[in-house]
């Protein structure tokens, strides 16, 4: 019998593995919630938020409380109704335990517990429960609290009783589990932008948000809903009218009501930004509810036109893209039985809503225009003369077509183009400047490699109209050179781009490592997003990586990519040329050289990161360092004995240190915290919970693998010529080696690409063989929109507030 045949034989049902329970989720995360990166991690909260959310839309809950602790773990509470607690007729569990460890399991398919509800699928927080280290649950219901904890998805013990309670609701904290996620560091500002939109789209609802890591915090309860959401939308544009705004409810058949919510309000902008959302959900990809909004805003612009005088002066019928040219809107659906086009859930599929949304839209449009004469004339004016700039638009593409922007006879005078024809071989580096242009014409390889050098900045796209990018030269100088044609931009179906006409594979955006180049990089990037999307999507645009310095040392040269690349370049030098003696090691003094110097260093290096990120949490250095070098505790430890004994190093250190406890909103809650106060004054208070934070216990191991190898801080550091130097301290060590290493070596850090000859700028950038690439990719589209519009849009709020969020991030700054 050939192996193959074994093989065949052997397999039976014996081979069919069941998983049992949430073993399923825990061996393929990324089915249940999308990957085990950053937005999964995110993902976690979203599941377990959105069941308030979904009390909340039931009318049983009015807060949401979310609260991220030091060690990365979650709290969400609510005051709805409260998980029940009995006990489940075929499950013979108590339904809490049911919710938390059966997927699928859940009141959302019975219509009379959610009318409405976000999570589809009913997988939601029995997924966060399997992918947490640990998750407890409190439960508030019928005067009485109940608790139970669960370790990766199984219970820990039975549901337990606490005693009285007032009120009611529900309050699940949750660490998820570091076995699965590549990353357990929330980011407050993505979690905030959601919270910010539940409260919009629940009119009423307050979401508290706390970041006990850095001290953040924003509560969110607009009384204004959906139309609170416009007004912020066009935060920083001038309006053209009031608010236009209408709920209404509509019977759907069979799947029961469908309620309709839209707020619209025109501004003096080009850009259109619709938002539509279906039971919360953020519904990128459109879908019924959005077709319905454009059709019924498209016929009652026209029907009023056809009914007034200005009839006559517009010739044709208004397009879509005409009346939503400076549109804010927000369209929300709450409906029974949503169906979504897969779990992403980013378009909305049922059929009977587009006519409801429609309905809807067409009546209180055709109302408002009737009973506000004055408004209506000035949004008709407005989308008249959108009509007007795109039969403008239309002009200045068919111009540039005429001048053969779809012909290889008819190429940019600046452009140095290629001698293959091949487009799979072939490359473009559109290059910043005449300066750099030159070089990069002398030192490229003329059969494969063509240079476009661009004059200044290109117009930001994001903020200019489609006929005024058209009449700048310099984009009209790349869109010739790509041979695909003029972007469409929605003007008609018959002269899209054809991307099977691009003449180079490879676009690569080559510009100086200044601001400048970091501008003109971005606004490359801003156009090719908005106007040749495809060319992204199909793996065309790049980003050249030329180096940031070069170091050399009589004959010896070397190009250094970054800051990152040069700091291991230091090292590697000190490996070769330098020892470091630990006086204190525990059997004598011990002698660090090569490879061991080179692990030492880079232990020191990673420490020090984790003092980084221990100053992003408001933790000083000092008081860090000597928590650092405390035995080991855990939050448990601090009801064993007094504070000042578990934590006598750092009161030796000079620091105040003393335990507060505080209730918490309910019966069921007792924080405590411990709080440092060091000579000057100076408070720090950090929950309990910190001491098992990631950044702590990192920092611990290295401490005391740092510890174990050199015994004290008393270093000596030696050249290879005999010459040393006392240091004392892990830090001032890896800032000494750094210096030495430095020494001899002149370090030239490059700022423009004019500064390299063509053969450097061959060497180090351009050729094939050598050169790094970075690839442009889109791992989300809706954050990736995001960004452009609140970056490059017309708004300046989000721009402030993006600076102001990111300042004490900053380690570089260029100005």
């Amino acid at each position: 019998m050939t192996e193959k045949e074994k093989n065949a034989a052997a397999y039976t049902a014996d081979s069919i593995t069941v998983l049992e329970g949430l073993s399923a989720v825990r061996k393929r995360p990324a089915m249940y919630i999308g990957s085990t990166d950053a937005r999964g991690l995110h993902h976690l909260v979203y599941e377990v938020v959105d069941n308030a959310i979904d009390e909340a839309m039931a009318g049983y809950c009015t807060r949401v409380k979310v609260t991220l602790h030091m060690d990365n773990s979650v709290t969400v509470s609510d005051n709805g109704r409260g998980i029940p607690v009995d006990m489940h007729p075929k499950e013979k569990k108590t339904a809490l335990e049911v919710v938390m460890t059966i997927l699928h399991a859940g009141g959302k398919f019975d219509n009379n517990a959610y009318k409405v509800s976000g999570g589809l699928h009913g997988v939601g927080v029995s997924v966060v429960n399997a992918l947490s280290e640990t998750l407890t649950a409190t439960v508030k219901r019928g005067g009485r609290a109940y608790q139970q904890t669960y370790v990766r998805g199984v219970p820990a013990g039975p549901v337990t009783e606490l005693g009285e309670a007032t009120g009611t609701g529900t309050k699940v904290r949750f660490k998820p589990d570091e076995e699965i996620f590549e990353t357990n560091q929330y980011e407050y500002a993505i979690l905030k932008k959601r919270f910010q939109e539940l409260a919009y789209l629940n009119r009423g609802i307050e979401i508290e948000f706390l970041d006990e890591r850095t001290g953040d915090k924003d509560n969110f309860k607009f009384e204004g809903g959906i139309r609170s959401f416009v007004e912020d939308l066009n935060q920083g544009q001038t309006a053209v009218h009031e608010m236009i705004y209408a709920i209404g409810e509509s019977d759907s058949g069979e799947h029961g009501t469908v309620v309709t919510e839209i707020a619209v309000q025109y501004n003096q902008g080009y850009k259109e930004n619709v938002q539509t959302f279906a039971n919360n959900i953020r519904t990128i990809e459109g879908g019924t509810h959005l077709a319905g909004f454009k059709t019924a805003l498209t016929r009652a612009l026209n029907t009023y036109i056809q009914k007034s005088e200005l009839s006559k002066k517009l010739k044709e019928k208004l397009a879509g893209d005409d009346v939503r040219e400076g549109l804010t809107a927000v369209v929300s659906v709450k409906l029974p039985m949503p169906q979504f086009e897969g779990q992403t859930k980013t378009k909305l599929g049922n059929s009977e809503v587009a006519g409801l949304v429609a309905g809807l839209v067409y009546e209180k449009l055709t109302t408002f225009l009737e009973e506000n004469p004055k408004e209506a004339k000035a949004i008709i004016e407005k989308v008249v003369d959108a009509a007007r700039a795109r039969e403008a638009a239309r002009k200045a593409r068919d111009l540039v077509r005429r001048k053969g922007a779809l012909s290889d006879n008819a190429l940019p005078g600046k452009l140095a183009d290629c001698q293959s024809k091949d487009p799979g071989e072939s490359e473009i580096f559109i290059v910043e400047g005449d300066s750099a242009g030159g070089s990069a014409k002398q030192g490229r390889n003329p059969r494969i490699q063509a240079i476009l050098p661009l004059r200044g900045k290109i117009l930001n796209v994001e903020k200019t109209r489609y006929d005024k990018m058209l009449g700048n030269k310099e984009i009209r100088a790349l869109i010739t050179a790509m041979g695909v044609g003029v972007p469409g931009n929605g003007l008609d179906d018959e002269h899209t781009p054809d991307f099977e006409r691009l003449r180079y594979h490879k676009i690569v955006i080559m510009t100086d490592a200044d601001v400048d180049g970091s501008h003109i990089r971005t606004l490359l990037l801003t156009f090719f997003f908005r106007q040749y999307r495809e060319l992204i999507d199909r793996g065309f645009i790049y980003i050249a990586q030329p180096p940031l310095f070069r170091a050399h040392k009589g004959k010896f040269e070397q190009y250094i990519k970054d800051e990152k690349e040069l700091h291991a370049f230091l090292l590697s030098q000190a490996e070769r040329d330098l020892a470091v003696t630990a006086q204190e090691a525990e059997a004598g003094p011990r002698v660090f050289r090569a490879k061991e110097l080179r692990a030492l260093l880079d232990q020191i290096r990673q420490l020090k990161d984790r003092v980084r990120e221990a100053l992003h949490m408001g933790i000083e250095e000092p008081l860090f360092i000597s928590l650092v070098r405390q035995p080991r505790r855990a939050p448990e430890d601090f009801a064993a004995a007094p504070v000042e004994e578990l934590l006598s190093g750092v009161v030796d250190a000079g620091y105040g240190v003393h335990l507060d406890v505080e209730q918490g909103e309910d019966e069921t809650e007792r924080r405590s915290f411990v709080v440092f106060t060091s000579a000057n004054g100076h408070r720090t208070r950090l929950g309990l919970e910190f001491f098992n934070s990631k950044t702590y216990r990192k920092a611990q191991e290295m401490y005391e693998s740092l510890s174990s190898q050199c015994g004290g801080h008393e270093f000596s550091l030696a050249r290879a010529e005999g010459a040393s130097v006392k240091v004392n301290g892990f830090f001032p060590l890896l800032d000494a080696v750094l210096e030495e290493s430095h020494r001899g070596y002149t370090v030239q850090r490059y700022k423009g690409l004019g500064e390299m000859n063509p053969e450097q700028l061959w060497e180090t950038t351009m050729d094939p063989d050598k050169r790094t690439l970075l690839q442009v990719k889109i791992d989300d589209a809706e954050a990736a929109d995001r960004i452009f519009s609140e970056l490059m849009g017309d708004c300046v709020t989000p721009r402030r507030e993006f600076i102001e969020r990111n300042a004490m991030t900053v380690e570089e700054l260029d100005i």
